[in-house]
Formats: structure tokens, sequence, C-alpha cells
């Protein structure tokens, strides 16, 4: 671990993970992917721990890719490639898992955050959040089994639309189409994801883990097989010339 996730015990069977980059927004880099997935496989293999609150330090959850980091990410097809596939590592974590995991969400989720946000099994947002995928005007594509989670949640029209247009959205838009289960006050955030976290510890964890396997096997292989075809989308993005200026343009 390498200080870019922080892990704080809730009490109660919940442990909470902080995305730990304030400074940049919580954007995302290779270390922070590494902890990320290192923390969510602690937590499954601890059986005190029967519930994950997921959040961001500072004032955003997550603002996706780090640009500054784009040039260390791109390097050649191989690298590229482990890269992205790190980033769905952790969706594999948190989707395919044993721990239920409520999102806390403030800020700015954007890309990869957003990702995340439809990952968890429940999310919360505060008042004032905004959302939008971002990748599709760089010339890259959506990670984290947005393919096949997405549509299932929203829509297939919906989900093409906000992919593609990347227009973005508020947390009451994000409640309404079923991404957020509740928005609140920036101040009560961590209070409610908390307390639904211990409601959901508090459950017989037998039950808690059938439900999530029974819910994810619809996923399972399409799940996998969506990912698949993201990274290769993904990593052509990343590999186009034009991409590198598209980033540096809105950077």
């Amino acid at each position: 671990m390498t200080g870019t996730v922080l892990t704080e015990e809730l009490g109660d069977g919940v442990r909470k993970l902080s995305l730990n980059r304030p400074r940049r927004l919580n954007a995302i880099v290779p270390e922070l992917l590494d902890d990320l997935v290192e923390a969510l496989q602690a937590a499954d293999r601890d059986p005190a721990v029967r519930a994950i609150v997921l959040t961001g330090e500072g004032r955003a959850f997550c603002s996706g890719d780090d640009l500054k980091d784009f040039e260390a990410q791109v390097t050649d097809e191989a690298g590229t490639t482990a890269y992205v596939e790190r980033i769905q590592d952790v969706t594999r974590a948190m989707v395919l898992g044993d721990t239920p995991v409520v999102g806390a969400i403030r800020g700015w989720a954007v890309g990869g955050g957003l990702e995340w946000v439809i990952n968890c099994d429940f999310a919360l947002a505060a008042e004032g959040t905004r959302f939008f995928f971002p990748e599709v005007s760089w010339g890259l594509f959506v990670t984290g089994g947005v393919t096949d989670l997405l549509p299932r949640l929203v829509g297939l029209q919906r989900a093409r639309d906000m992919i593609l247009f990347g227009e973005r959205f508020d947390a009451h838009q994000a409640q309404s189409w079923g991404l957020i289960r509740e928005v609140v006050a920036d101040a009560a955030l961590l209070p409610a994801a908390t307390d639904l976290a211990k409601r959901i510890a508090a459950l017989p964890p037998g039950p808690v883990r059938d439900l999530r396997r029974i819910l994810a096997r619809p996923a399972g292989a399409g799940l996998e097989a969506a990912m698949a075809a993201e990274t290769a989308a993904t990593v052509r993005g990343f590999l186009d010339p034009a991409t590198a200026e598209r980033i540096a343009g809105f950077g």
C-alpha cells in the first residue's frame, strides 16, 4: 500500500476505504489502482468485515484518470493493456467479491470515478455532486464493466446517451435514473452511508453473500466479455496519437 487509499474501521463490521489524492481530486494513477484492489481484497479476506464504505478524501470522490499522468500510462500496447486491466481489476474486486460496497459520493464522479459508483451495491450522493463520462470525447472508451452494468441500471437508450455524449448530470438526476439510492446534505453523507453499511453488516452474512453472487451471476461471463471488449477499445484509444492531443486540450 502506498497511501493512496486509507483504511478505517467504523465499527459493527464496517470498514471505510477512502481514495486519498485530494489535491488531484482523487484522480486515478497506477498506485491508487493497486492500493484499491489490495484494500478490497483484504476486506474480502477478513471475516470481521461485513460491509465497506467507499469514499474520497477532500472535495471530490474521483475525477477519473489523472491527465498529468497520461504519458506515463501510455507506453506500448503491452504496458497500456496492463494498466487498463488493472482498472478492470477494481471492478472485479467490487462486483464479483463477497463484501457489499456502499459508496459515499461527493463533489465529482468522473470517468473511472463514475464507473466505481456503478460498481457499488448502493451509492449515496451529497447535494451538488456532478457526474459524467468524458472518455468518448477524448477518443477513449469506458471501462469498469459499464457497457454491461449501466444498461441494466438505466436502460439501453440512456446508457448509450450517457457514454456517447458525456453530458454532465447532478445527484438528483442520478437518483431518478437509479444510479444513486439517496441524495443527502454533504454533512450527512458519511453518517448516512455508514448507517446503511451497518444495516447490511447486521444481516446474516450467508444470505448477503448468496444474494450478491446470484445477482452477479447474470453479469458473470457477460461482465468479463464486456470488460475484455472495453479493454481492447480503451487500449486502441490510448495508443492513438490524436487522443493525447484531445486530452492536452481538455487539461
